[in-house]
This record gives C-alpha cells, structure tokens and sequence, in this order.
C-alpha cells in the first residue's frame, strides 16, 4: 500500500470519528428519548432513558442535573396521580365502612369490621356462614352451626341449581374447628382461614342475586338457606377488602416516591 493510500485511510478515519455526535449530544438526545417516551405514557421506559444519562454520560454535569430534574418530575407526576387515587379511595372506604361495625378486642391484633346484619349477638340461635374481614382487608368465613345436636362440620358447600362450590376441610382436631355446648344447645364454628374458603367469598358475592344455599358438611348434612343480608355481607366485605388493600398499597408507594424525592 502506497504511503498516499495510507494518508488518506488515516484522514478519512479522522473525518468519521470527528463527525460522530458528542457525548453531550448523545446525553442531549438520550433525555429528548425520555420525553417523547414519557408522553406517549411509557414511564418504565422513560426512567430508564433518564437513568442511563447518569450512567452513560455521567461526565456531562449540565445533562446530568436535566436527567435528574426530569426524573423528579416524573416521580412528581406519579404522586400526584396515586395521592388522587388514595383520596378516591378513602372516599370510597367511607362509604362502605358504614355498613360495619369495627371494634379492637384485647384479643385482635387488628382492628375488625363486622357487617352490621352479621352481629354474632343477634346470632347465636342461628345456623349461617359468617364473613370476617379486619383493617389489613384479610379476609375469611365461619361456617356456624346451631342445634340439639353436635355434627361435627368440618366443610362446607354452596351451591345454587348446577352451579356450586366448596371449603377445604379443617379437621375436627383444629383450633379452628371450635365446639361448646349450653343446656343441651350446640354450637360449632369453623373457620376457613388463609385461603381455606376456596373461592367461597367470591363465588357468594358473585351471585347474590341467586337463591344460594349451603350444606354443612360433617358426620350428617345439615342445608340452610343464605339469607340476602348474608350474601350481601359477603359482596360488602369483598369490595371493602379490595380498598383496603389498594389504601395500604398506595400508602406504601406514596411514602417511598416522597423519599425518593427528598
């Protein structure tokens, strides 16, 4: 190769690299990327072009502080939007805590919401499926049953025409499998904790308008009719514990975005 021909290779590699964009451009464009990203609603995405700035191009001081700046604003933005949210729903919350009663025995850890029509005080010579739902929007049932006779329940079915489902089982042998006695009146409670229920909640509250009923499942069946407070309970209590839920969750957020933040 010619010493002209090398001249040449050698001024046109000059020529090209030259001509690249700057590491100042490209942290330029990268953060324009972030805002064309951020207002076609991809906020995932538009953080990360932000955050790449920093790390791609953390030299360039200028484009750095406009990365962060926007990134704040961002941050600002999703606050702003799930402080709304919270206010909804506590709003919301209002509403349909008017349907309970919440009291804090010595023996909760948490506060409890009982449905108004569900009060165990007006009944206890009754046989029903009760819901159970504290401030945490954890959720269950009890399967309480009252007669001259024990059954020995461990499970139970609801059901209405061909549509029907079932409890897990909770042995006899389970604290949560509860028996006593009085002037020859039983009473048995069952409590279907930690997911136990499977399904029941939703499927009553789902189908409330149905003519439910629900066997008692033990050494002998025993059938009810669900009332329609008793099935409204469930729908209640359901609604409510979703917002209780998203509350706790966009508290949690909320926090952490203002430390972010800050």
């Amino acid at each position: 190769m010619t010493t002209s021909k090398i001249f040449f290779i050698f001024f046109l590699s000059i020529l090209l690299f030259s001509c690249g964009p700057s590491k100042k451009e490209m942290a330029v464009e990268r953060i324009q990327m972030a805002h064309d990203t951020y207002e076609k609603g991809d906020t995932t995405m538009a953080l990360q072009q932000v955050d790449s700035v920093s790390i791609l191009y953390g030299e360039e001081i200028q484009q750095k502080e406009d990365a962060q700046n926007f990134r704040k604003q961002i941050y600002g933005d999703i606050l702003f939007r799930k402080q709304d949210e919270l206010d909804t729903i506590n709003s919301r919350i209002s509403d349909v805590e008017k349907l309970f009663i919440t009291e804090k025995t010595p023996y909760d850890r948490y506060r409890q919401y009982i449905y108004k029509r569900q009060d165990a005080e007006k009944r206890w010579n009754k046989s029903y499926i009760q819901v159970h739902l504290d401030e945490r929007g954890s959720l269950y049932i009890s399967s309480n049953y009252y007669g001259e006779n024990w059954l020995n329940h461990t499970s139970i079915r609801v059901y209405d025409n061909d549509i029907q489902t079932k409890t897990d089982s909770v042995p006899l042998s389970s604290p949560l499998n509860h028996h006593s006695d009085f002037l020859n009146i039983k009473w048995e409670k069952v409590s279907y904790t930690n997911g136990d229920d499977n399904g029941v909640i939703k499927f009553i509250a789902d189908n409330a308008d149905k003519k439910l009923k629900a066997v008692f499942i033990g050494s002998r069946y025993y059938y009810i009719i669900l009332e329609e407070y008793d099935k409204q309970a469930m729908k209640e209590a359901l609604i409510l514990s979703k917002l209780l839920k998203r509350k706790i969750s966009l508290e949690s957020d909320i926090k952490n975005l203002r430390d972010i933040n800050n």
